[in-house]
């Protein structure tokens, strides 16, 4: 199941042209993202960042831009988990304007990390892995 959330797009997200600027789908992305642990595992990602000490970098983003979004549209991601590896986390973002338009599709990997040293890749804890199993396309 999908985890589904929406935000308005605000004056400070667009450029001159009144379209969102390009980088601030990343940063949208990664907003949706911190929203979707609670849902998933039940707990704020700061919590796992500061208590359990586990990060997640971004090591790979292939994205399409297919259609503008603009200053006061209503964009709701749908973002999902295909895969799930002993260290990696593929992650599926849809962002979809109010008139459910597909306007931005990203698919991310992450790296799961010990946030002591962060250039070390850990093994997926398996609370995390049944928690983001919520978030299964299928």
């Amino acid at each position: 199941m999908a985890f589904v959330s929406q935000r308005r797009v605000d004056f400070p997200m667009v450029d001159l042209a009144k379209i969102v600027y390009y980088p601030r789908f990343w940063d949208l992305a990664h907003r949706f993202y911190e929203e979707s642990w609670e849902f998933s595992c039940g707990m704020h990602y700061n919590t796992i960042l500061s208590e359990h000490m586990i990060a997640f970098p971004l090591v790979h983003s292939d994205t399409q831009f297919l259609h503008p979004v603009s200053y006061g549209d209503t964009i709701q991601c749908s973002l999902t988990v295909p895969k799930i590896g002993n260290t990696s986390i593929n992650w599926r973002y849809e962002f979809r304007n109010q008139d459910g338009v597909l306007c931005w599709a990203s698919d991310q990997v992450t790296v799961c990390t010990d946030m002591g040293e962060v250039q070390r890749k850990i093994t997926v804890p398996d609370w995390i892995r049944e928690g983001l199993a919520k978030l299964s396309p299928e």
